[in-house]
């Protein structure tokens, strides 16, 4: 520490003479190299997966690769995650609900980026990243009568499992053990969320999976928390690490451990070495195992079955050739029996039904018996395909093909500075700097893509993503279901304000900044401690080195 301020130091007189030495400079020779600072950091993604480009489109740009081979297909991937589904029965984006968690992407992923922190919930409302997260409070499991990702959207005759008028957001204060202020006196303030939802939101019984039987509960058993999402740019190049190397990782953070160097650690997903829990696709695909990577849940493996491809399904509820069955309940059946009785649903679903299938090529959607029709239609899986294979392939060209921004400004003698400060603190045990890809075979559980020539790819290319890839707990207040959250990666996040209008971070959004995203690490029960509590003994100035070089990569 004392080396550092003494360099800032010498830094900042360097920086003097040299202004008064020649007064015509419009720039001041940089004075300051880190002896640490790697030149192939500008290239976030390596040479293969970075753009250049830090406008408000940063977020948006194809890779290198992506560019050299695939340059239609992902500018019509671009095209179904730049536009809104619709309720038609055939032609371009048709196929939209019965029920629905948003009506595009972009609702979602503003600037292609994070969510926006939001007081009030609505599927509608552009940069509403929120996911709710509804659950059972005594076995910490999602309730089955709701989806994994609930919905509070319906079309045609049906009802939203949830009425997102009647949810709630309210913002509250917090104050850390530091009384929100540095040891110099400076202050910041801290927020969260609370979330309710009403028994009378809930479309069906609230069911709750104990001891192998559903279990109908109480609402004051059910808690509701918030997910925000993360940009989608990049996951294509952290998807060519090897499943080997993301091992190596955890066996490294196990022993660590082991020998008390952390206090936390999923042994229930990884013990002496070996994983104990795998992402595997049984349904679509043939159970082959895979090491988990994606979403903060850390519950997708490789990116062609993971998040991206599974959104563009559930979350409109557009089916495909591998998918053609809807996305309503875990159990698969509480929503279609409580819309069978509904009298209203009844009514209203044979002149829909009509319009859907006209030819009455599902014959068992239009008995005389309705609600056993409106069962049958629900509950099909042989629905008809409304996106093509195709269009499906040229989404996933888009979402592997995105590229990195380049790190920007790391020629910046208080970002090289805050570049070492965040090595020395402890920042970087989590947030990895970089990993190496290895030759980037395509992976599929869903077994849709077989072929290398598919897809864009990212052989033996040095990135910097800033993530162990790595499950930790930072046990803050109303804290993510379970407490595990992945390790988020930075690269690029400086460029939000820019891309999307805000700076929101972390899970939920509760963070307003970089700085508030740091304290909320601090914790007693966190392994993140120790850094929180040597960034507080850091000078304001450096202080603000770190933050600018969080947002500088």
């Amino acid at each position: 520490m004392k080396t550092m301020k003494i360099m800032g130091l010498m830094m900042a007189a360097a920086v003097l003479v040299t202004a008064c030495e020649d007064d015509d400079k419009n720039e001041v020779e940089n004075t300051y190299k880190s002896e640490s600072f790697d030149e192939s950091e500008w290239y976030a993604g390596g040479e293969l997966g970075t753009s250049f480009n830090a406008s408000a489109n940063a977020f948006e740009q194809p890779t290198p690769a992506c560019e050299e081979k695939f340059s239609q297909s992902f500018k019509l991937g671009e095209y179904l995650f730049e536009k809104n589904f619709n309720t038609n029965t055939d032609g371009a984006f048709c196929g939209l609900g019965p029920v629905a968690v948003r009506p595009g992407c972009l609702y979602c992923h503003p600037g292609y980026g994070h969510g926006k922190r939001q007081t009030s919930y609505s599927g509608t409302q552009h940069g509403n990243g929120y996911l709710l997260v509804i659950y059972d409070k005594q076995t910490e499991n999602y309730i089955y009568s709701v989806a994994g990702m609930p919905q509070t959207l319906a079309y045609g005759p049906f009802k939203a499992p949830i009425d997102e008028k009647q949810i709630t957001i309210d913002w509250l204060d917090y104050t850390d053990d530091w009384g929100n202020t540095f040891p110099d006196g400076e202050t910041y303030s801290l927020i969260y969320p609370e979330v309710n939802i009403p028994r009378s939101a809930y479309y069906a019984p609230l069911m709750a999976m104990r001891n192998g039987e559903y279990v109908e509960v109480g609402v004051d058993e059910v808690g509701v928390k918030l997910e925000s999402t993360i940009g989608v740019y990049g996951t294509g190049l952290t998807d060519a690490i090897p499943d080997d190397s993301i091992t190596a990782q955890w066996v490294k953070e196990e022993n660590a451990y082991n020998k008390g160097y952390i206090k936390n650690f999923r042994t229930d997903w990884f013990e002496n070495g070996q994983w104990k829990s795998y992402y595997s696709n049984s349904r679509q695909g043939d159970g082959t195992k895979y090491v988990r990577r994606y979403t903060y849940a850390m519950s997708r493996g490789p990116i062609l079955d993971a998040a991206g491809a599974n959104a563009i399904w559930n979350i409109t509820n557009v089916t495909r050739s591998d998918r053609r069955y809807h996305y309503l309940d875990l159990a698969g059946k509480f929503y279609a029996q409580q819309s069978m009785a509904d009298a209203d649903v009844q009514a209203a679903f044979p002149a829909w039904i009509e319009q859907i299938d006209p030819d009455h090529n599902h014959p068992t959607w239009h008995t005389e018996d309705v609600a056993q029709n409106i069962w049958n239609y629900l509950t099909s899986t042989e629905l008809d395909v409304e996106m093509d294979d195709a269009h499906y392939t040229d989404f996933m060209v888009w979402h592997r093909g995105l590229a990195v921004p380049a790190a920007r400004d790391l020629d910046d003698p208080d970002v090289q500075l805050g570049h070492d400060l965040f090595r020395s603190i402890g920042c970087a045990q989590c947030h990895r700097p970089s990993w190496t890809t290895g030759e980037d075979h395509i992976q599929d559980p869903n077994k849709f893509f077989t072929s290398d020539d598919q897809m864009p790819r990212y052989p033996h290319q040095k990135i910097w993503p800033y993530t162990d890839f790595v499950q930790h707990k930072l046990f803050m207040v109303n804290d993510i279901r379970t407490g595990w959250c992945r390790t988020t990666p930075l690269w690029g996040r400086g460029l939000c304000k820019l891309t999307e209008g805000c700076e929101d971070r972390l899970h939920d959004c509760r963070a307003r900044n970089t700085l508030e995203a740091i304290m909320w690490h601090g914790a007693a029960e966190s392994d993140a401690r120790s850094a929180v509590e040597k960034f507080r003994e850091l000078t304001k100035e450096e202080r603000e080195a770190v933050v600018k070089f969080v947002d500088a990569i």
